[in-house]
């Protein structure tokens, strides 16, 4: 217990008077003092980077970038995550299926073209219900 000391107020010395320390004194402060004072090495650390006007600036890391144009075409580069290993070879596309070449890669469709009687309809619907009421209620004033 070197790190935290007793500060004693006069009223726990007087009742250490009266109850000859029998019973313990309920006015007893504890002070820690074992945290180590600001500007002492080690609390920051260097490689937060360098401080700017806002504060530490991170450093970006630079991850290495395949330039190879055979092993771009074969394979699927980053598929693998362990050490050992390489990464996914890439098929022909007939070993696929159909529907994988069908998915829109796009905007999702206006509403106009969507299909009423469809679910993906009303909830598109609502969401633009929801961001014109949005926009709506920001342009009033209180």
């Amino acid at each position: 217990m070197a790190a935290i000391s007793w500060i004693r107020s006069p009223c726990a010395i007087t009742a250490k008077l009266f109850y000859r320390n029998l019973t313990p004194c309920i006015w007893n402060v504890q002070k820690a003092d074992f945290a180590k004072p600001a500007g002492v090495a080690g609390l920051g650390s260097k490689k937060a980077g360098k401080l700017g006007k806002l504060g530490p600036v991170a450093e970006k890391i630079v991850l290495p970038v395949e330039t190879d144009a055979e092993k771009l075409v074969n394979f699927l580069c980053g598929s693998n995550i362990l050490k050992q290993g390489q990464d996914v070879q890439l098929k022909p596309d007939n070993e696929y299926p159909d529907w994988l070449w069908t998915l829109r890669l796009t905007k999702p469709p206006p509403l106009e073209e969507m299909d009423p009687n469809s679910i993906q309809y009303w909830r598109r619907l609502r969401k633009l219900n929801h961001q014109r009421q949005s926009r709506l209620m920001k342009l009033r004033k209180y």
